[in-house]
């Protein structure tokens, strides 16, 4: 039986794409035993705001050789500011109140957090359920690996009955797809290219922004700005 399956880090309130890849995998792995990386996707993303494109970023204690999964928020009520920033920006954004309620106690129960993987995941599964995203989620603690990049989401697909493993185009880089194909598991790429534009607040379109700036301003539309022209499917 075909299994496609998703390994990604963890972002905080990811953009659109990362849901688009998201719902067309059976079982989604959050691999957050790896390394913390600093000014990256993992603990911020972008709004658009009156003043231009403005970073959300939950303050975190992080040093060293810091796993995700064990990096800790330091600094209380971030989510207080996060909050205010998103409402006094998006509350002109046509579904907003449906949507108000719901969030905002998001916030709230995530301020109450002390780890970053915990407020990430928090985040995905509200949003899933308002994109209607059935996918699996599991954690890569729930499939020990080798601690080599390849080798460990090869483990990762294998032990979770994978026949295909779906990836953005940005690990083309590194990835070995000989190593899959060993294992007996086809590698797809996904592109993210011909989204359609949507109804966006404050000048000029921009893609690269949260996926709550798509649910606020299109509301249950949203998927539908998912379907790309180019192409719908992994190759």
């Amino acid at each position: 039986m075909e299994k496609k399956v998703v390994i990604l880090q963890s972002n905080y309130i990811p953009w659109k794409g990362y849901f688009d890849l998201m719902r067309f995998a059976d079982e989604f792995v959050i691999l957050d035993e790896v390394q913390f990386t600093q000014q990256d996707w993992r603990n911020r993303n972008l709004l658009k705001t009156q003043q231009g494109l403005q970073w959300l970023t939950i303050p975190v204690k992080a040093g060293g050789k810091q796993r995700i999964d064990e990096i800790e928020v330091n600094k209380p009520n971030w989510h207080i500011r996060h909050w205010k920033t998103i409402s006094q920006n998006l509350r002109r954004a046509a579904h907003f109140d449906r949507y108000e309620a719901e969030l905002h106690q998001a916030f709230l129960t995530a301020g109450e957090m002390p780890f970053l993987s915990h407020i990430n995941l928090h985040f995905l599964r509200l949003i899933c359920g308002w994109l209607d995203i059935k996918t699996r989620i599991t954690s890569s603690s729930d499939y020990p690996a080798p601690s080599e990049r390849t080798e460990r989401l090869v483990s990762i697909c294998q032990q979770a009955e994978a026949s295909e493993y779906l990836s953005g185009p940005a690990a083309k880089d590194y990835l070995d797809e000989e190593r899959f194909k060993q294992a007996g598991i086809a590698v797809r790429w996904f592109d993210y290219a011909g989204y359609p534009e949507y109804p966006q607040l404050y000048g000029p379109f921009e893609h690269r922004v949260t996926v709550l700036d798509l649910i606020l301003n299109t509301g249950p539309d949203a998927c539908r700005y998912l379907e790309r022209a180019a192409k719908s499917e992994p190759h």
